[in-house]
């Protein structure tokens, strides 16, 4: 969803109030693409400070899905993004990096919702999602979830400097 912005650079010191609603189904992360499960809609107010600069305020809710980082079970984890951004319109693409100011939710007069939403998910984002603080993973050999069932394989880790050993004793080893 887009926002105009030009009746509200036509007047220093104007204030739009604006409730969207998210179009936002998934995402994308990197390569990866997570489902958004639930999702509220987007309250901001514009405001023009003059000499093409706005203040960008409001707040949204979502819930998006995320896979455990042991055992991969979609895990619903909520985030309350709140937007407080100053913006110079007026800056060229150079001075924007300089200032170190993202402003890729800006196209031309209009305010991408959806890319400014995006941005912030991007900074609030975990490192690590668990779906329990004592989640015991899959096995690496079946790959069983080992939260809901154990596995028979031999998980005995054996030294790998005795891998020659090892081999011998196998070699004579009755069947």
């Amino acid at each position: 969803m887009k926002i105009s912005l030009t009746r509200l650079l036509a007047q220093e010191g104007k204030l739009e109030n604006h409730e969207v609603s998210l179009d936002l189904d998934t995402v994308q992360i990197g390569e990866d693409s997570f489902e958004i499960i639930e999702k509220h809609p987007v309250v901001l107010e514009l405001v023009h400070k003059g000499s093409h600069v706005i203040t960008i305020t409001g707040h949204t809710e979502l819930i998006a899905a995320i896979p455990c980082a042991r055992c991969l079970t979609p895990v619903s984890t909520p985030f309350s993004i709140e937007f407080d951004r100053e913006i110079e319109l007026n800056l060229s693409e150079e001075e924007r990096e300089e200032k170190e100011e993202d402003s890729g939710f800006i196209e031309g007069d209009s305010l991408n919702v959806e890319g400014l939403v995006r941005n912030e998910l991007l900074i609030q984002w975990p490192i690590r999602v668990l779906c329990k603080d004592d989640c015991k993973g899959i096995c690496s050999r079946c790959g069983a979830n080992l939260n809901n069932q154990t596995c028979d394989c031999d998980t005995t880790e054996l030294d790998p400097r005795m891998a020659a050993i090892r081999d011998i004793f196998s070699k004579f080893k009755e069947v």
